[in-house]
């Protein structure tokens, strides 16, 4: 546990006779030097009370989270407000909005001294505006019990969702307005490129003929629609995480020793999520504090089962939940955020009159 810190001791003045009386020894408690930190948030962030506490304790501050919807209306909201900054953090900006959150010139430069045990390759904002915190990976969840009774293998490949057999059996989720669903159109923009022999325009109509349900969001397709011990629905093949696995042996409570669910190769794309301190911040030096923080070893050690995603810190360890059924898939598909700044809204627009219409 870090030490707390301890106010400022008020100077005793030296009597100026024997017979003058000491001073009244001061009854100032710490918590009138509370400080108070305010971190903008997507809905899904969670931290842990205890390392919430160890934060706050060492620092003689209260730290408030404000949730401000998914990464995009997070973003919205920061950018909004920018000449009266709601928050002194912003955390959850994604690799799909980091051009148009740069761009939007609402984040400070920090260099945290913690940047040194972080790949270069999560460290996308080389000006350190926006500091990389967690990776995580949105992938093609199957039934394992629903194949075995099929007698059918899981797709081996992106392609293979499109092949007939699969007709009916696969759920995703509308990329305008769900964060996987977006990632998951990015993924077959990167594994299909436009102008190429099969490009993605052609793998959506092929998922189209074959019957692909869309979901609104993640909640509805993965608990709804998925045929998955969590589901209640008839298609075995989901777009969800590649941590859904081992978050399914981790909420049964000792119910399951194996998870039920497996995930397809091929499928994978890379989201990395970064926190950046707000132009305008009212308390710009524990704002740093909070992302030296966020990059230090208990944090980072705390994200797994808090977010269930990954951390890129160096050396952080993994809960053995994830270590037997969560490791990240061996290779994933990406897409350069300024790629998908400049063509986020056409590529929707045109998924959407290939899809829906």
């Amino acid at each position: 546990m870090l030490k707390r810190l301890i106010p400022f001791a008020l100077p005793i003045l030296l009597a100026a006779c024997a017979m003058q009386a000491p001073p009244a020894r001061s009854t100032q408690s710490p918590i009138s030097n509370l400080q108070s930190l305010t971190v903008m948030t997507h809905d899904s962030f969670a931290i842990s009370e205890a390392v919430l506490k160890q934060f706050e304790e060492a620092n003689n501050a209260k730290v408030s989270i404000l949730k401000s919807g998914d990464a995009g209306g997070a973003l919205n909201k920061a950018i909004l407000s920018k000449d009266a900054p709601l928050a002194d953090v912003l955390y959850g900006v994604d690799n799909t909005f980091l051009s148009r959150a740069l761009d939007a010139g609402i984040f400070e430069p920090y260099p945290s001294p913690a940047l040194s045990a972080i790949s270069e390759r999560y460290q996308l904002d080389k000006e350190n505006r926006l500091l990389p915190v967690d990776r995580g990976y949105v992938q093609v969840n199957y039934d394992k019990a629903f194949l075995q009774e099929k007698g059918l293998d899981p797709p081996a490949s992106l392609r293979e969702l499109a092949d007939p057999k699969w007709k009916g059996l696969l759920a995703v989720q509308n990329p305008a307005t769900s964060s996987p669903g977006l990632a998951f159109l990015m993924a077959t923009i990167a594994a299909f490129p436009e102008g190429s022999g099969y490009d993605w325009q052609q793998f959506w109509r092929d998922l189209r003929a074959n019957d692909v349900y869309v979901s609104p969001d993640w909640n509805d397709a993965y608990y709804t629609q998925f045929s998955g011990s969590s589901g209640k629905g008839p298609r075995p093949l989901v777009v969800s995480y590649s941590t859904s696995p081992a978050a399914e042996v981790f909420f049964s409570e000792g119910k399951l020793t194996e998870p039920p669910t497996g995930n397809v190769e091929g499928t994978a794309f890379e989201q990395i999520e970064f926190v950046g301190i707000l132009a305008g911040a009212k308390n710009r030096a524990l704002a740093e504090k909070w992302i030296d923080f966020m990059l230090s070893q208990a944090f980072q050690e705390d994200i797994p089962l808090q977010m269930f995603v990954y951390p890129v810190v160096e050396g952080a360890a993994l809960p053995d939940v994830f270590v037997q059924f969560g490791q990240p898939p061996a290779q994933a598909l990406t897409l350069s955020p300024e790629q998908i700044d400049a063509n986020r809204e056409a590529w929707i627009e045109q998924w959407t009159q290939l899809v829906l219409k």
